[in-house]
């Protein structure tokens, strides 16, 4: 249990993880010694992921499903870097070789613009959170968004420390498919498209 003046809290989001959920949580534990609190947030599951976390996390929550209710990091200040948010650099976690070409280009793409996904692991102070509003409830876009509104208030603090993603979906639905289909979806929606629109065609399986 994490000190009560512990300064991070790590936000697990969850939905039917009970394959993975104890390896993830496992790499955490170190940090949980050090006062990091860890906090799973399940967003519906039914496969025990909820009972396999609970003895390798501090707190677990109940949000409806979806990332943008269940996702908020929140690092209580960043005084060496004078910044109040930033995110990782990232790894895909997966065998196909294109996983490491496209998290080189994530992360490259993220320091150009100051635009960071949640794959990147976004965080920020608790007041800067509140003063960006938050992520906005739209079921896709969300860390983009917030991205955008967490510019106005300063750049990101860049980090070349890595996380790991993971590389399921790239990997199930074909990488160069799934590379196409996230500049499709990006350039509409920076272009207008409504997130609920993107978020159909995110969530529709490819074709054979």
């Amino acid at each position: 249990m994490p000190s009560a003046d512990a300064r991070l809290s790590i936000i697990v989001p969850c939905l039917n993880e009970a394959a993975g959920i104890v390896a993830a949580l496992d790499r955490l534990q170190p940090l949980r010694r050090r006062s990091v609190e860890v906090i799973v947030v399940d967003g519906g599951s039914g496969d025990g992921s909820v009972a396999l976390a609970a003895p390798l996390a501090d707190r677990i929550l109940a949000a409806p499903r979806g990332r943008a209710s269940q996702m908020k990091l929140i690092v209580d200040g960043l005084a060496a870097s004078g910044k109040r948010w930033g995110r990782f650099d990232v790894d895909l976690d997966g065998a196909h070789p294109l996983l490491r070409l496209i998290a080189f280009m994530m992360n490259w793409r993220s320091r150009l613009t100051g635009i960071a996904t949640g794959d990147q692991g976004l965080f920020m102070t608790r007041g800067l959170f509140a003063d960006a509003g938050g992520f906005p409830a739209i079921p896709l876009m969300e860390d983009i968004a917030l991205s955008k509104s967490l510019k106005t208030f300063g750049a990101p603090l860049c980090l070349r420390a890595r996380i790991t993603a993971s590389g399921r979906r790239w990997e199930r639905h074909g990488v160069a498919r799934t590379m196409l289909l996230m500049w499709r979806l990006r350039f509409a929606y920076f272009r207008g498209a409504e997130p609920a629109d993107l978020a159909m065609r995110y969530d529709r399986p490819p074709l054979p």
